[in-house]
Order: structure tokens, then sequence, then C-alpha cells
């Protein structure tokens, strides 16, 4: 029987300030605030809040037949917090459902996967945890930025517990295989790769309000028609798109909703069912392994990481920033934390691609990839600048960790002490107070008894 896997994607870029050279080292902070308000309320208005209306009223009418999966980035989570929280609310009622699966992916929605494999973990469990603090659940399936994969991602990813990982049906890597069945990868055969259906997922995320396309209009009964006419054996059709896609990619006028709305009952019709992605790597074996050597991902027809790291510019932006990376991980500090997760969001790297692309960019408040380029840079310049003065440059990495790992120690051993010193006060004062107890209850039993007073003899009458 076939089986639709419908996954969303939520991220939300942070937009950088115009930062100039004279900034650095006056001007720590920088974010555009009225910019990242305005467009995720936008987006939350336009986008989030009637797809995930649509996705519930889907939920509500098809019970446990339908089902769904989002992740999303914890920096997207952190401005839907401050700007949106009525999508989270939303989020956390589908979530009550029980139709519902929540991935793990990079906090940052960053490329850290390329190039730090520690950095790349921690950001992972950054995520998953506040996942699992917001949904009750632990995430079992990775999707990483963007799609990214490959096979030393893949085992990275293994050795990290998860069960399966979503990435991209890309045509140079499938060659003759369909994107319909389980695979795994080749240098970690536990981890089950989910491959999307490109053309299914595209005709929805960029093509279905394009009236020049050959299949405009699109209807939800020929759509899964041609699911059901796939071969009997290609079980798994997924489905990954981001979720902006709904709204604002494809405006609400152009029925987008309606078109989602329809397709449950279109599948129930045609004998197919819908999965999430965790049910699939527990139900489904893997058919075979893919072989990916080199990295690839959703974005542009290459399926590559070139429209991030393509050009000089963006590989100097890259590799300068990952370098204070194990520095950054090893100092550990709060404010640095939250700049660095900002930083790393490939959408800064994005900005400066000098590719042609199909795909509409929007470069926000730059003029040009040279001007994303100076931007970035003097921001990263007073970041590291920041990281350098946490501690003296001539201790290197491993020594500070060294240190920091001693005083971190010592901070726990302090620590314990004081909780073993607040016992055992707590409990020489209950000790006490039973002692005292004891005492009292000592001392009325010793008390002596009290004598009876002695009756007074009658005096003897005297005679007259």
């Amino acid at each position: 029987m076939k089986t639709i896997c419908l996954y969303f994607e939520i991220h939300q870029i942070i937009h950088l300030k115009r930062y100039r050279f004279f900034d650095i080292g006056t001007d720590h902070y920088y974010y555009d605030d009225y910019e990242n308000e305005r467009s995720i309320t936008e987006i939350a208005e336009r986008s989030y809040m009637p797809a995930l209306n649509a996705l519930q009223e889907m939920i509500a009418n098809n019970g446990q037949y339908f089902k769904v999966a989002f992740s999303l980035s914890g920096v997207g989570m952190e401005q839907l917090e401050m700007h949106a929280p009525q999508v989270l609310e939303k989020l956390q009622e589908l979530n009550n459902t029980g139709c519902v699966e929540f991935l793990a992916e990079p906090y940052s929605h960053g490329l850290s996967s390329l190039v730090n494999e520690e950095a790349f973990a921690n950001e992972v469990k950054k995520q998953a945890a506040k996942i699992q603090e917001y949904f009750g659940q632990k995430p079992q399936v990775l999707r990483n930025s963007s799609l990214i994969y490959s096979d030393d991602i893949g085992a990275q990813v293994a050795a990290l517990g998860f069960k399966g990982m979503l990435t991209e049906g890309a045509k140079h890597v499938l060659g003759w295989k369909s994107p319909h069945y389980v695979y795994h990868c080749t240098m970690a055969p536990n981890l089950k790769l989910l491959l999307r259906d490109v053309t299914l997922s595209d005709d929805i995320s960029l093509r279905f309000n394009n009236s020049d396309w050959e299949g405009y209009p699109l209807f939800a009964d020929s759509y899964m028609k041609r699911i059901a006419d796939f071969p009997a054996e290609e079980q798994v059709i997924n489905i990954f798109m981001e979720l902006s896609a709904l709204g604002m990619a494809q405006p609400l006028s152009s029925n987008i909703l309606e078109f989602m709305k329809a397709l449950p009952a279109c599948a129930k019709e045609m004998g197919i069912t819908f999965s999430t992605p965790t049910e699939i790597c527990k139900k489904l074996k893997s058919v075979g392994e893919i072989n990916v050597p080199d990295t690839l991902s959703w974005v542009d027809e290459e399926r590559d990481v070139s429209c991030w790291l393509g050009n000089p510019m963006q590989r100097e932006a890259f590799n300068k920033l990952y370098s204070v990376a194990d520095r950054v991980r090893i100092a550990n500090d709060p404010r640095i934390n939250q700049d660095w997760d900002y930083l790393q969001a490939s959408n800064n790297f994005r900005f400066m691609t000098t590719k042609p692309s199909n795909v509409g960019l929007d470069r926000g408040i730059y003029q040009s990839p040279f001007d994303a380029f100076t931007n970035y840079m003097n921001v990263l310049g007073d970041f590291i600048s920041r990281v350098k003065s946490l501690y003296p440059e001539e201790i290197d990495n491993e020594e500070l960790s060294s240190l920091l790992t001693t005083i971190k120690n010592q901070g726990d051993e302090i620590s314990m002490k004081d909780k073993e010193i607040t016992r055992l006060q707590a409990k020489v004062e209950k000790m006490q107070v039973e002692e005292d107890k004891l005492k009292a209850k000592l001392d009325k039993t010793k008390a002596p008894a009290k004598k009876p007073a002695a009756k007074k003899k009658a005096e003897p009458e005297k005679e007259g």
C-alpha cells in the first residue's frame, strides 16, 4: 500500500542591520529588530496561521488517517516566541492530536555539518531539547538544513542515535533508482533515508500558481491519481517543502489551501495512506544503500551547496566564521552563543551568491553579493574580537578546554559539597529537634510525684 510522508519546514531569517567598519569594537548588537518583527509577523499572518489552521481541519476531518511532520529551527522558534507566539500555540494544538511528528534539525539552520562535527552535534542536541520542551517529543528523525546530506554527514547523524534522515531525491544521485523506496546510508546501514520526490513537491511549492506551467491548474484528484499510478512496489511518496510555500510562494488567492484540504479524501478513495517519517522508518526495510560522496541539498538545479559556498567571498566568510567554532564551544558564553547561532544561519551566505537562480532571491537590505559580504564581514570582525577577548589568545584551544573543564569540575565539586553541607545541617537540625523532644519526655518521667497534703488533727474541745 502506498503511503505519503508530508513534511513542512519552519525557519525564519534573522536580518542583520547595516553595520559599518567604524562600528567594529563599539557596537555589539547586529540585528535589524524592526525588519525581523515585520517579516515574521507578515509570514505568520499570510502563511503560517492559515496553513496550520487548514492542517488542523484536515486532521479533524480525517482523524488518525491524516498525518504530517514538521521541523523548526531553533532561531526560528526564538523569533516566533518574541513576535508570533500564536504559531507555537497552534503547533502545540496540532501536537495534541497525536497526528504530528516533530523532527530534529540544526538549531541555527546553518552549515556546521559541512565543517565541524562537534558544532553540528551540539546544534542538533540543542534544537532537539527545545522541541522536547515545547511538544514533549524526542525527535527520532533528522532533517539537516536545506536537506544537506552526504555519506559523512549520514554517519554523523547515525552516531547521534537517529533512526532516519530526510534528504533530496536528486537525479544525479539516484540515477535509474526511484525516490519512492526507503534507502540507507552507505557508511551507517542502520540510518534509513527518506528521499524527497522533487517533482511532486515542487508542483505544489513552486509551480501551483504558475499559469504558464503545463500542469496548471493542478487539482487534488489528478495529483493523487499520479501517485496511485506509480508501480505497486513504489510505496513511499515523500512530499517535503517549506510551510511558507502555503501563503507566501503560493498566495492564498490561488486556492492552495483548498487544494491541500482535498488531498486526504482523494487519497483515501485510491487506497493511499499518510505516515510520519518515524513510522516509515520503523515499518519498512531499506531496499539498498545510496552513495553520496559529494554533498547534496534541495537548492537550485545543481542540488549541491554552491549557493552558499560557490564563490570566494562565501568561502572566505564561511572559513573565518568557523575558525572560532571550537573557541565558541569551549568558552560557552551565553551572549556569544546567541550571536553564534544567528551568524551561522545559511541565509547569511546565500545573500552573497553570484549564481543565477530560477527561484527569486530577496537579498533584504543588500544591493549586491559584495554588499552582503562586506556587511557580514564587518559584523564577523566584531564578533571574533569579542570571542578572542574572553580569554588570552596565547592560551590555545586544548589548554583552554582543559582549564575550563578543571574550573567546571571544581565548581561542580563545590556545589556538591554545598548541597551535602545543607543536607547535613538539615539532618543535625532534625536530630536536635528529636533530642529536645526526648529530653522533654525524660524530664517529665523523672519529675517526683507530689505528696498529698497531710490532714490536720482535730484539736480536743476545751471544757467549760
